[in-house]
């Protein structure tokens, strides 16, 4: 029993490091994010069905969940959409470090979701990622334009976190991402329509790129997506919630070493990434011995 537990901790460790080199990914693919994004979640969804195929899960869901499905597709396509393009005008660093925010959002928005007060502590560390994300600012307001889309997807994603979590205990965790990721290629492929359209150079990809994107679509989407869920059996939340928040340190460590000189910050900006990140994770251990 100890020895699943020790396992499937490094397990959880891999799958963090996993999504800390997403990011990553999303550098060194060279196509734009609309069509990074339409690849990811097509190719994702294929490798979900696969897996639900093989392990013989039901696809057969009401019409009603079909359309709660398709509204939180609509929302993870365009939270991928604008975390993609804050990497292609900022960097990864920048990117993570606003990433960071999500726990925050998600404390300001549980409230009107689960109609709950919102509770003092919250207030005093939101007010210290204001700080934390202030100090970036001063020191990085050359990528302004990437600040603000992370932040919009780190929102997103932590709007998208909270409707999943309403869900996932009526429907199997594979049947919801696959639904999702599929409902976020018709969102797209729609928006793509409605722009340029499809064209020969659209699927004219490098060698690299493709590997990465096959890549990207089943490691990091399918697969992490997948195995996140099945650990939750062995690992507490409170170790869940520590080791997720190592993926910004993870990532930005994995860029600087991939990427180099392009990903190097003024000093300042560490300390401002630090800041956010040190009070995210106060805030998780104090929530997750408040349920203990």
């Amino acid at each position: 029993m100890q020895n699943d537990k020790l396992v499937n901790y490094l397990h959880l460790h891999f799958i963090v490091f996993i999504w800390g080199f997403t990011a990553v990914l999303g550098d060194l693919i060279t196509i734009k994010a609309v069509p990074l994004v339409w690849f990811r979640m097509l190719l994702g969804s294929i490798f979900v069905f696969i897996f639900i195929i093989i392990s013989k899960g039901r696809l057969k869901v009401s019409f009603k969940s079909l359309l709660i499905f398709a509204s939180i597709g609509l929302l993870i396509a365009f939270h991928w959409l604008a975390f993609f393009k804050a990497i292609k005008v900022s960097n990864v660093s920048i990117t993570l470090a606003m990433m960071s925010t999500g726990a925050f959002f998600t404390s300001f928005l549980e409230p009107i979701f689960f109609k709950r007060k919102i509770i003092n502590y919250e207030v005093l560390f939101g007010l210290i990622v204001i700080v934390g994300l202030y100090i970036i600012f001063r020191v990085e307001s050359t990528h302004l334009t990437g600040i603000l889309f992370a932040l919009l997807s780190s929102f997103l994603g932590a709007l998208f976190s909270i409707f999943n979590g309403m869900i996932v205990k009526k429907h199997n965790a594979a049947l919801i991402s696959f639904y999702e990721l599929l409902f976020g290629v018709v969102f797209v492929t729609i928006f793509i329509f409605s722009t340029d359209g499809f064209s020969p150079s659209f699927f004219d990809l490098s060698n690299l790129d493709w590997i990465y994107i096959i890549i990207l679509s089943s490691i990091c989407t399918a697969y992490a997506f997948i195995a996140a869920v099945h650990i939750m059996k062995w690992i507490s939340p409170y170790t869940l919630m520590l080791t997720t928040n190592m993926e910004p340190v993870y990532g930005i460590l994995l860029a600087l070493l991939i990427l180099g000189d392009k990903e190097y910050m003024h000093p300042t900006f560490y300390l401002g990434a630090l800041i956010i990140l040190m009070t995210v994770i106060v805030n998780g251990i104090i929530k997750t011995r408040k349920k203990d």
